[in-house]
């Protein structure tokens, strides 16, 4: 359990976010109840089956999503890990070219010899 497959984690959720990859996506999720993610100006969804459905909302809706991220920190404690970070978002929603910095915290849960994305928290920085 090191800060590498942490961030190998972190990363394959970002890929998966950027080829809007609804499987991807699935595989690097808990698929528990207790599951749970914010994005930026919504609310609290619980559990894998609504997050699911948000990730196809976004994927639907996104014609081109590119994120650059920052890593502020990375803390491991026996199977919990967290990274927070800076997102750097360009995206193409309904033909308009947007850009926008969020700060993310992403909490990691070690099950079964892997790493398991249980929260996602994503709060946009306001200029």
């Amino acid at each position: 359990m090191t800060k590498d497959e942490v961030l190998a984690a972190n990363a394959a959720f970002y890929r998966a976010f950027e080829r809007k990859d609804i499987e991807t996506m699935s595989a690097v999720w808990s698929q528990g109840t207790g599951s749970l993610c914010i994005h930026p100006g919504s609310n609290i969804l619980r559990g894998w089956k609504e997050i699911r459905t948000s990730w196809e909302q976004i994927f639907k809706n996104t014609a081109y999503i590119e994120i650059n991220t920052d890593i502020i920190a990375t803390e491991i404690t026996d199977n919990i890990a967290y990274v927070v970070l800076r997102e750097n978002v360009f995206q193409v929603v309904g033909g308009r070219r947007l850009e926008a910095q969020s700060t993310a915290t992403n909490v990691f849960q070690f099950l079964g010899e892997k790493w398991y994305l249980v929260h996602h928290h994503g709060s946009p920085i306001l200029r």
